[in-house]
């Protein structure tokens, strides 16, 4: 029998080493076949509707599309916690959140208002038609302009909440968490930043969707927690919802 010892956390910000009790094999074999899982789930329900998806889809539609799919990753994450870990998913994923962990949402914030827009600027002049502003915006203006009423407080509760707890989760709490356990800290949190912006099949967001990356990577590496990436998030969406009310 193995027997895996929690890791000690010292202070909110400079943590003791921590090494994930799921080894990396696993976590990566688990990442890949959940998120394959949610794909096919996200058609399913997309399909069942007789909506084709992309931007056209209602956002009521896109929300049990959402939730079937992060249904399969949060399976996904439990499956391997009890196959592979302590069976504690709070241990096992560093889910936990201090006092200071508040700071996050300030700078997801400042990220989406400076940050992402620095990022973009050299880009802007490089390339004007592919990164003009209609362009990186059109995404978010057509949820905005699908959502009325009550699906404006669905879109609310899907873009604010649901999509930061369960990314953070999946990509942060069972990816890097495990990879970091093995392998170079810089490597690991550029290529799960890389990973994270390529899954979103949106090219003029890459660039903006790594930087973001880094940023709540980075935050989930240096605390060894998800507290402060998952406030990042959650700071980052509200503002960018708010920008395209």
């Amino acid at each position: 029998m193995t027997v895996s010892r929690k890791p000690v956390v010292r202070s909110g910000i400079r943590p003791s080493q921590t090494l994930s009790p799921i080894d990396a094999t696993s976590a990566v074999i688990a990442f890949f076949a959940a998120w394959f899982a949610a794909q096919v789930l996200s058609l399913i329900v997309l399909s069942i509707s007789g909506e084709p998806g992309g931007t056209g889809t209602p956002i009521g539609v896109l929300a049990v599309a959402l939730a079937a799919s992060w249904f399969a990753y949060i399976a996904g994450m439990w499956t391997v916690s009890e196959r592979s870990g302590t069976a504690d998913p709070v241990n096992d994923f560093g889910i936990s959140m201090l006092p200071i962990d508040a700071i996050g949402f300030a700078i997801g914030v400042l990220a989406q208002l400076v940050v992402i827009r620095l990022v973009y600027f050299p880009l802007k002049n490089l390339w004007p038609t592919v990164f003009a502003d209609d362009e990186l915006k059109r995404n978010a203006e057509g949820l905005v302009d699908r959502a009325g009423g009550l699906m404006t407080v669905l879109l609310f509760v899907l873009v604010v909440f649901g999509a930061p707890i369960v990314e953070e989760l999946f990509y942060r709490g069972l990816l890097q968490r495990s990879l970091l356990a093995r392998w170079n800290d810089t490597f690991v949190v550029v290529g799960v930043a890389a990973l994270f912006a390529f899954v979103h099949f949106r090219p003029v967001e890459y660039p903006g969707l790594f930087v973001f990356g880094l940023i709540v990577g980075t935050c989930a590496q240096i605390t060894g927690r998800l507290g402060m990436s998952i406030a990042v998030h959650i700071g980052f969406n509200l503002t960018g919802l708010v920008l395209v009310l």
